[in-house]
C-alpha cells in the first residue's frame, strides 16, 4: 500500500473517529434541536461542521467572563441574603413567588420595589426623556447600548452627555463592538465621544491585531441607562435613529418601533449592578455602588409602585434565566398571555408552554412583524406559525414596512416583563440581555393598552390562510428553522 493510499485510509479513520466522538459529546447540556442540527452538519458536511463547531459550537462563555459572572452572582446573593423573597407589601401568588425564588437563585437578584416613571415608545421622545434625566445628573451617568450612533435623532442625548461632562459629571459608556460599528459615521462617532470627555469602551471587542478576540456570535444586546443611581431606563430602544442610519429605510418609511421603561427606586441599584458587571468585564475596573438612601414606596394596587425583579441573562448564565421565567409564567397563566417579540424562535419548552396554555383555554396573543428585518430569523419564525395557529394562538402581524422591535410579555392581569430579550435562541443563550419583571402596579394595564394599539393596526393571521402557503415557502422556513438551531 502506497503513501497516498495510507493517507486516504488515515483520513477516513480520522473522519469517522471524530464523527463518533461528536455523537457522544455534542448533545451534552444542549437542547435537542440544537444537538440535531449540529450533528447533521458534522455528519454530512464535516469539512464545514467541525471547524464551525470548534469556533461557535458552545453556547456559553468560558474562562474569565464565566468566572467573573459566577463570582458576581455569588456576591449579589451574599450581599442581599438578608432581604426577603418579596418586598413588604407585595402579595404574589404562590406560583409567582416560586418564580421569584428561582430567579433569585439563578441570578442573585432579589425582588425589590420600584416606581414606573413612564413607558416610552416614540424614539425622539425616548431620547429626550433620557437627555432630561442626564441634564439633572450630579455625579455620574452610566450608558450601555447594543447599537449606538450620534445622528440627528440621538443628538439631544449625546449633547446632554457632553454637557454633563463639562459640569464635572463622570460619564461611562459601553457599546457592543459588532453591534455598532456597521452604522454610518462609526469612526467620527468614537472621536466625538473622546472629544466630549466621555469614558467609553467597546463590549465584546474583536480586534485580533491588538490581542482582543471574542467569539463573533456572542454579543452584548443590553440597553440601559442609569443616572446617579436614582433613575434608570431599560427596554428595546437602541441609541440610533429609528431608520437605523439608512436613507433607503427612511424613504420607504421603514422604522423600528420600540418600547422602553423609565424607573426609580430600589430597582435602579439592580440595573446599576448589571452595568457594573459589564464595565468590569470590559475595563477591569470596579465601580463603587452609589451611596444614597432609596425610600421604598408603598405598594398600592394599580399605582406606579411595583414589586420588581431584574433578570440578567446571557452566555455567562448557562441556566438561561430569561427562558425559564418566560416558560414558567406562561405555564401559570389562567386567562391571558400576550407576547411581543421581533424575533420569535422558541425552544421546545417555551413552544410547549404556549401551545399547552392555548389548549387549556388561555387566550394567547402573539405580536410579531409582518416582515422581519433578518432573513434567517424571519423564516425560522414562520416555521412555528402552523403549530401555534392549530393550538388557537392569535398571531397579529404588525404592518410593514415598520419593524416591531418591542420586547415584552404580560400574563393575566398580574405580571409583566419588559426589556431587551427576544424570544429566540440567540437571546436565550448567546446574547447578554436584561429583562424586568414587575407586578402589583399599573404596568400590566399600560402594556395591555399598548397591545390594544398594536392589535388595532395589525392583521390577524388565520390558520386557513397559513395552510395556503406554497410548499417552497414552507420548505425554506423549515430549512431556516434547522439552521437557526445552530446559533
Amino acid at each position: 500500500m502506497g503513501w497516498a493510499q495510507l493517507t486516504a485510509v488515515a483520513l477516513v479513520v480520522l473522519e469517522y473517529g471524530l464523527k463518533l466522538v461528536a455523537v457522544g459529546t455534542v448533545p451534552e447540556n444542549r437542547r435537542p434541536s440544537s444537538s440535531s442540527a449540529w450533528l447533521l452538519l458534522i455528519l454530512f458536511v464535516p469539512v464545514v461542521g467541525f471547524p464551525l463547531y470548534w469556533l461557535i459550537g458552545s453556547p456559553y462563555v468560558r474562562g474569565r467572563r464565566h468566572e467573573v459572572q459566577t463570582r458576581v452572582n455569588r456576591l449579589l446573593a451574599e450581599h442581599t441574603g438578608h432581604r426577603p423573597t418579596v418586598p413588604p407589601g407585595a402579595d404574589p401568588s404562590d406560583e409567582l413567588a416560586s418564580v421569584l425564588r428561582m430567579t433569585r437563585r439563578l441570578t442573585g437578584m432579589p425582588c425589590v420595589t420600584g416606581t414606573d416613571e413612564g413607558l416610552l415608545g416614540d424614539a425622539p421622545q425616548t431620547y429626550a426623556a433620557m437627555a432630561e434625566a442626564v441634564a439633572g445628573a450630579r455625579t455620574y451617568v452610566h450608558v450601555e447600548f447594543y447599537i449606538m450612533a450620534w445622528d440627528e435623532t440621538t443628538d439631544p442625548f449625546f449633547t446632554a452627555l457632553a454637557q454633563a461632562v463639562r459640569r464635572g459629571v463622570r460619564v461611562r459608556l459601553l457599546m457592543d463592538h459588532l453591534g455598532s460599528r456597521k452604522y454610518p459615521g462609526w469612526r467620527a462617532f468614537r472621536r466625538r465621544l473622546t472629544d466630549a470627555g466621555i469614558d467609553w469602551h467597546l463590549m465584546m471587542p474583536i480586534a485580533p491585531l491588538r490581542g482582543r478576540w471574542r467569539r463573533p456570535d456572542l454579543r452584548n444586546h443590553r440597553k440601559l441607562l442609569v443616572v446617579d443611581g436614582e433613575v434608570a431606563f431599560l427596554g428595546s430602544h437602541n441609541m440610533i435613529d429609528p431608520a437605523y442610519g439608512s436613507a433607503r429605510n427612511a424613504r420607504a418609511g421603514r422604522r423600528w418601533n420600540d418600547l422602553t421603561l423609565q424607573v426609580r427606586g430600589e430597582i435602579v441599584r439592580a440595573v446599576e449592578a448589571v452595568f457594573a458587571t459589564d464595565w468590569y468585564l470590559e475595563t477591569g475596573h470596579n465601580l463603587t455602588p452609589a451611596q444614597h438612601v432609596v425610600d421604598a414606596p408603598s405598594l398600592v394596587p394599580g399605582g406606579p409602585a411595583h414589586a420588581m425583579q431584574l433578570i440578567p441573562s446571557g452566555p455567562g448564565f448557562p441556566s438561561e434565566p430569561n427562558l425559564r421565567v418566560f416558560t414558567a409564567l406562561v405555564h401559570q397563566a389562567t386567562e391571558t398571555v400576550a407576547l411581543t417579540s421581533p424575533y420569535f424562535v422558541p425552544d421546545e419548552s417555551l413552544l410547549s408552554a404556549i401551545t399547552t396554555a392555548a389548549y387549556r383555554g388561555v387566550r394567547i396573543d402573539l405580536f410579531v412583524g409582518a416582515e422581519a428585518d433578518q432573513f434567517l430569523v424571519g423564516h425560522a419564525q414562520r416555521s412555528y406559525y402552523r403549530a401555534l395557529l392549530e393550538a388557537g394562538v392569535h398571531i397579529h402581524l404588525y404592518p410593514a414596512p415598520a419593524v416591531l422591535h418591542a420586547k415584552y410579555l404580560t400574563v393575566d392581569d398580574t405580571v409583566a416583563m419588559i426589556g431587551s430579550s427576544n424570544m429566540d435562541f440567540r437571546s436565550f443563550a448567546l446574547d447578554y440581555e436584561v429583562m424586568l419583571l414587575a407586578f402589583g402596579g399599573d404596568l400590566v394595564a399600560r402594556l395591555q393598552a399598548n397591545d390594544a394599539h398594536y392589535r388595532a393596526i395589525s392583521r390577524e393571521l388565520t390558520l386557513e390562510e397559513w395552510r395556503g402557503q406554497p410548499w417552497h415557502h414552507r420548505y425554506l422556513d423549515n430549512v431556516c428553522r434547522l439552521v437557526s438551531a445552530l446559533m
